[in-house]
C-alpha cells in the first residue's frame, strides 16, 4: 500500500534514480552515495518517499540553497522530472515535519563519511600558486558558525559571552579546517563545541599531512606538543609565534634568520627537551601602515636557508590568508551572511556542518577544472559566479538521471 502522499508506480522505476542535483550528482555520484548510507548502517527501503539516498542529496540540497524553506529545497529536487517526461510516476513533496524525521533517522554520520572519501586537495603541479619549490601550501584555522537557541544546542555547543559577561543569542559550533591554499579546497575538518579550542580540535586533521606539505598557521596555533603533532608525519611547517615567547640565538644564518629552539611552556627556564626552528623575523613598512611595536616573527622546519630563503618565507606567509576567504567563501556566499544554520540538535547541526563543507568542496573541483583548461589561477575565478551556476544546473538537470 502507498503511504499518504504516494502514487504506486506501475514500473519499478524510483524517484531515488531519477533524482538529480546537478554539480552535486557529478561530484558525489548515487553509488558513492549509497556505498556510504551501506557502512555506516543507514541503508532502509528503496521506494519509501524519502529513502537514504534521497535524503543525502536533499541535505546537500538544502545547504546549496540556503535560506529556502524545506519544501521549496524538495520541490527544486524534482523541478522538471514531469514537463521532461522522465519521469513516468508522481511524487508529491514531503511535509517539513516528515524531511526532519528523515533528517534525523539519517543522522551526521554518513555526511562525515562522504566527505571523508572525495576530501582531498585538488591542486596539480600545473596549478597556479599552490606550490612553493617542492612544497604544497597548506592552511589550519578555525571559525564558528551560529546555531538555533535550542536547550539540546545550547547544552551541547555552548555559547560564548559579551565584552559585558551577557551571554550571546546564539549557541555556537566550532569547526577547524585544513585547505588547500593554492585552490580553497577543504581538505579535512573537525567539528566540536564552541567551549573545545581550535588547538585541540586542529590535533584530529594532522593525519592528514604528509611529506611535501607546507603547513601555514597564525600565532593561535602553538606549543611543543602542537608543533610536534603536526610534523609527526613529515610534514613541513611555517607558524607565526607570539612575540612574547622566548627564543634564544643559537646560530645566526648568512639570510638573516637564525637558529633556535622551542619547549614546552613549563620547561622555559631548564629548556629541557627541545625542538630545534629556524626563525625569520621581520616588519611591514608602506604608506599608512601604523608603526609595529615588534617585527613579525616565523618559526619552521626547514633549517636549510638555502632550501627556502627568509624573504622568500616571509613574503610565502600571506598566503595562510588564502584561507580567511575560504571561510568567506563558506560563510558569506553559500550559507548566508548572518544567517544562523537550520537544525535545533546537536546531530542535525553537525550534519549540517559536514554538508557545507561537502558542496564547498563540489564548488570548488568544479572552479579549480574550469581554471585547469583555461590556464588560469583558480583564484582568477569567482565564488559568487560559480555557485550561481551551480544553484542553476540543479533545476537545469533535474530531468536527467544521476
Amino acid at each position: 500500500m502507498p503511504r499518504p502522499g504516494q502514487v504506486k508506480l506501475g514500473t519499478d522505476e524510483r524517484l531515488s534514480d531519477r533524482i538529480a542535483v546537478g554539480l552535486l550528482t557529478r561530484s558525489f555520484p548515487p553509488e558513492l552515495v549509497d556505498r556510504v548510507v551501506a557502512d555506516c548502517g543507514r541503508s532502509g527501503q528503496r521506494n519509501r518517499l524519502l529513502p537514504p539516498r534521497v535524503v543525502v542529496y536533499f541535505v546537500l540540497a538544502m545547504c546549496l540553497f540556503s535560506g529556502q524553506g524545506y519544501e521549496e529545497v524538495a520541490r527544486l529536487l524534482t523541478h522538471g522530472l514531469t514537463w521532461a517526461k522522465r519521469w513516468s510516476g508522481s511524487w508529491q513533496v514531503p511535509t517539513t515535519a516528515a524531511i526532519s524525521r528523515a533528517r534525523a533517522k539519517l543522522g551526521p554520520e554518513p555526511l562525515k563519511a562522504l566527505f571523508a572519501s572525495v576530501a582531498r586537495p585538488l591542486a596539480t603541479e600545473a596549478t597556479r600558486g599552490a606550490f612553493y619549490g617542492r612544497w604544497r601550501l597548506m592552511a589550519v584555522d578555525g571559525t564558528v558558525f551560529d546555531v538555533p537557541d535550542s536547550q539540546e544546542n545550547a547544552a551541547h555547543f555552548g555559547r560564548p559571552k559579551t565584552h559585558r559577561t551577557q551571554r550571546c543569542a546564539y549557541p555556537q559550533v566550532r569547526v577547524v579546517a585544513l585547505a588547500e591554499c593554492g585552490t580553497h579546497a577543504i581538505t579535512a575538518a573537525a567539528v566540536g563545541r564552541f567551549t573545545t579550542s581550535e588547538p585541540v580540535l586542529a590535533r584530529e586533521l594532522f593525519d592528514h599531512l604528509g611529506e611535501g606539505d607546507l603547513l601555514l598557521a597564525d600565532r593561535g596555533f602553538t606549543g611543543l606538543e602542537l608543533w610536534r603533532a603536526a610534523s609527526a608525519g613529515g610534514a613541513d611547517l611555517l607558524w607565526r609565534i607570539r612575540s612574547h615567547q622566548v627564543l634564544p640565538v643559537r646560530e645566526e644564518l648568512p639570510d638573516g634568520s637564525y637558529l633556535s629552539d622551542i619547549v614546552a611552556a613549563r620547561d622555559h627556564r631548564k629548556r629541557a627537551d627541545p625542538e630545534a626552528v629556524r626563525v625569520i623575523e621581520y616588519t611591514l613598512d608602506g604608506p599608512g601602515r601604523p608603526e609595529q611595536d615588534a617585527p613579525y616573527r616565523l618559526i619552521t622546519t626547514v633549517l636549510d636557508p638555502d632550501a627556502a630563503p627568509a624573504t622568500e618565507l616571509a613574503a610565502l606567509y600571506h598566503q595562510r590568508w588564502e584561507f580567511e576567504n575560504t571561510l568567506d567563501e563558506l560563510k558569506t556566499h553559500q550559507r548566508g551572511p548572518a544567517q544562523v544554520l537550520r537544525s535545533r540538535s546537536p546531530e542535525g547541526v553537525e550534519q549540517e556542518v559536514w554538508a557545507h563543507l561537502l558542496v564547498h568542496h563540489a564548488i570548488r573541483t568544479l572552479m579549480h577544472d574550469a581554471a585547469a583548461q583555461a590556464g588560469l589561477d583558480p583564484d582568477r575565478l569567482s565564488f559568487t559566479r560559480s555557485i550561481r551556476l551551480a544553484r542553476r544546473q540543479v533545476t537545469a538537470q533535474a530531468a536527467f538521471s544521476p
